[in-house]
């Protein structure tokens, strides 16, 4: 199976390898015919912290304009998921404002805000830190990169799997404006206005901001009450200022607030209550048949899950002289959530939790970049990173003890603030040392503090209450060298390759789910390596572009987080969750990305990831004492072995100069693991999606109207999932969303 995946990608590049070939072959005995050609757009990326052309940067990117994320019917960015080769995208387990994000295997599906995610989160240079808040809403987006494999000298930690880069209209650049309203079943209501005007020759200024509305699509059938809704209302104000030739900066301010429901899943394991006086007690089986998005909850009205994150940035770039320029970004960040999480999705009280967290972040990065205009440029910086991350925590679990027939109450709450602090310093350059060879390299070194408090009490009607029944101080610090080096051939205009080596890092931290002295802990560092060799290659009419990139990574200890597997007949449960330095996995991939112009009205697109992620080993305690568990690590998490997807669009010039374009798409996602620990109910079957729609606009270019289905076969899927087997039997799986439609008119002025 793994040999016909592999041949499939090869077929594909040698097939576009001879489309580009007869594409020239037609081109030199017609050359007048294709001058009036359509031709594919240029894409341009800032993978290497400059400018560039995407078929020119030695890193696999994948890029995505504004019409490209309407074509993909994206409006969070998780509308990214099946358009990146081997990457996964969802909305995190539990949570209406979290991301979960996995690229070529690596990533970090726990919000908990001692892991640190695995994929890093940029919006307009600016680092977000947690998972929690990066369910970014595509209000105001110019461009979206994801750079795939790890990018540790030039974005620094927690990137070791890739990055996501969301760039922001500039006042400047997009003078005018638009307004956009949305209707779609399950009540979607949506509002989208942008506008910019430039003040005077120096000064520019704009505004974008979105009310975005949608009723639940899981219900409580005992109540009516709906859930997985959405409710996000968003601003963004930016100030350009360019007061001469060699100085210009841009001011943005954001706030973004979410008032949603509850994001509920589906127990998909027989939940159970421990009976200290021997035994358990069965409260629900797994409901029979499929999901009908369907489930009860033991929270009552008014407990969902509230969100406000706001930000300012101030980016200042200088001309120093013809060699030599400079760049300041300075941020902060403020992220207040207050969510009940119904982690088991059932009526009774089992891993049912509130999680109010109040982060801040501030940072600085200096760059310094020098082009002698010919063969040689560089690229050095400094970076700083300050977060604070309070919370208060509470679980409730009332329904999980029992002594005989008297049920055991059960509350405990946790106070605990986190502090991080990182510094970094980088430099990297490219050296054009023949006309068609350029060597890169560069080195990141990064120091990271951490520091971690933590208080947990309890308090019971029988067990008694411990007021506080665990409170410590830990502290660590880390560094760490991540080097990158590639070697870019041209092999003509239209051709380059390249080889490269980078490594990833991302920063340990701290057991946050430790309740006794006995689970204080400290989990290291993870790294990776990755090798990738690559192929990009356009033809000379510009109709026809692909990517090729093949890739080994080994990446090590690896940060677990695992349950306490016990007896469920057990007189007492041990509310364990540890966190290992577990595992050491090796990564095989290759991955396409090729589009074509057919015609004057027709665009293909085509995007194949193949992977082969597997542990090379998995010390888990567990095992050692049980071999029976041995098969929990079977599969790596979150990494399909093979994702693609297919998009064609047609458009019709009308009467009048209108135009009526109609695309759609196909994605396949192979079979997914959900949970570190191989829960038996947490793994999704290999499935496929499909897309339409159809948009009309008018000859001046002043309205566009909009109408698409997603989901069009109304595909069942999970898309993540909760694990904590030794909390009565817990797992939990999330579900994609049914079938929807929707409708939009927009007008630009």
């Amino acid at each position: 199976m793994k040999r016909n995946h592999l041949s499939l990608a090869i077929g594909l590049t040698l097939s576009l390898v001879a489309l580009q070939a007869q594409a020239q072959d037609t081109a030199a005995e017609d050359e007048g015919s294709q001058a009036t050609a359509a031709t594919l757009d240029t894409i341009e990326v800032t993978a290497r912290r400059r400018t560039e052309s995407i078929q020119d940067v030695p890193v696999a990117v994948s890029a995505f304009s504004e019409d490209a994320l309407k074509d993909l019917q994206a409006t969070n960015i998780d509308g990214l998921q099946g358009a990146v080769p081997n990457m996964n995208i969802v909305q995190g387990r539990g949570s209406s404002n979290s991301v979960n994000v996995f690229i070529r295997g690596i990533g970090q599906p726990d919000a908990l805000q001692t892991f640190d995610p695995g994929v890093g989160m940029y919006v307009d240079d600016v680092y977000y830190s947690r998972i929690n808040g990066a369910l970014f809403s595509l209000f105001d987006v110019s461009q979206v990169e994801v750079l795939r494999g790890p990018q540790g000298t030039l974005y620094g930690k927690n990137s070791t799997g890739g990055a996501v880069k969301i760039t922001t209209r500039n006042p400047f650049d997009d003078e005018g404006g638009a307004v956009e309203i949305t209707a779609g079943d399950y009540g979607r209501r949506e509002g989208r206005v942008y506008g910019s005007v430039q003040l005077s020759d120096t000064l520019a200024a704009s505004i974008a901001a979105a009310k975005i509305t949608r009723d639940g699509y899981v219900t409580d059938p005992t109540t009516g009450r709906e859930f997985n809704d959405e409710d996000t209302q968003a601003v963004r104000a930016k100030f350009a200022f360019r007061p001469s030739e060699t100085f210009n900066g841009t001011l943005s301010l954001d706030y973004t607030e979410q008032d949603n429901a509850l994001t509920l899943g589906q127990p998909v394991a027989p939940l159970y209550a421990v009976n200290l006086a021997g035994g358990i007690n069965i409260l629900r089986l797994p409901t029979a048949g499929d999901y009908n998005y369907e489930t009860r909850t033991s929270f009552g009205p008014g407990q969902g899950q509230e969100m406000k994150h706001k930000g300012a940035a101030l980016t200042l770039n200088w001309t120093l002289s013809d060699r030599w320029s400079a760049k300041s970004i300075t941020a902060y960040r403020k992220l207040d959530t207050a969510s009940f999480i119904d982690i088991d999705a059932s009526e009774f009280e089992l891993g049912d939790v509130f999680v109010g967290v109040d982060q801040r972040q501030a940072s600085q990065e200096l760059q310094f970049a020098y082009d002698n205009g010919g063969d040689l440029d560089a690229m050095f910086g400094l970076y700083y990173i300050d977060e604070q991350v309070p919370s208060h925590q509470e679980a409730y679990a009332d329904d999980f003890l029992r002594f005989g027939a008297l049920p055991i109450t059960f509350l405990r709450t946790i106070d605990d603030d986190l502090s991080n602090k990182s510094v970094a310093g980088y430099a990297h350059a490219n050296w054009e040392f023949s006309p068609s060879w350029t060597l890169s390299a560069g080195l990141r070194y990064t120091q990271d503090k951490k520091k971690y408090f933590r208080s947990t009490s309890t308090f019971s009607n029988i067990l008694g209450n411990a007021d506080p029944a665990l409170a410590f101080n830990i502290s660590d610090t880390w560094t760490a060298l991540t080097p990158s080096v590639s070697l870019q051939k041209a092999f003509s205009e239209t051709m380059m390759g390249y080889f490269s080596a980078n490594r990833g890092y991302k920063a340990g931290g701290f057991n946050g789910r430790a309740n006794t002295a006995a689970e204080v802990s400290t989990f290291e560092p993870e790294y990776v390596w990755t090798y990738e060799l690559g192929l990009k290659m356009q033809s000379e009419d510009g109709r026809l572009s692909g990517r090729v990139a093949a890739f080994h990574s080994t990446y090590k200890d690896f940060q677990a987080r695992v349950s306490e597997v016990q007896n469920p007949g057990a007189p007492v449960p041990t509310f364990a969750f540890p966190v290992l330095n577990a595992a050491e996995l090796a990564i095989d991939g290759i991955e396409f990305e090729g589009m074509a112009r057919l015609g004057e009205g027709t665009l293909l697109s085509t995007q194949v990831g193949w992977m082969d992620a597997r542990y090379e080993e998995f010390n888990d305690p567990r095992v050692v004492v049980n071999p029976a568990l041995a098969s929990l690590h079977d599969h790596v998490p979150f990494s399909p072995e093979l994702t693609a997807r297919v998009a064609l669009q047609h458009g019709f010039e009308l009467p009048g100069g209108s135009l009526l374009s109609i695309g759609g798409d196909v994605s396949y996602r192979g079979e997914t693991w959900l949970s570190v620990d191989n829960a038996p109910g947490l793994v999704q079957d290999a499935y496929t999606l499909v897309g339409l729609y159809g948009v009309w606009d008018s000859s001046d270019g002043r309205w566009q109207l909009r109408a698409g289905v997603r989901n069009l076969t109304d595909e069942l899927y999970k898309t993540d999932g909760q694990e904590f087997s030794s909390i009565g039997g817990i797992q939990t799986a999330y579900f994609g969303a049914p079938r929807n439609y929707y409708a939009s008119v927009r007008y630009n002025f």
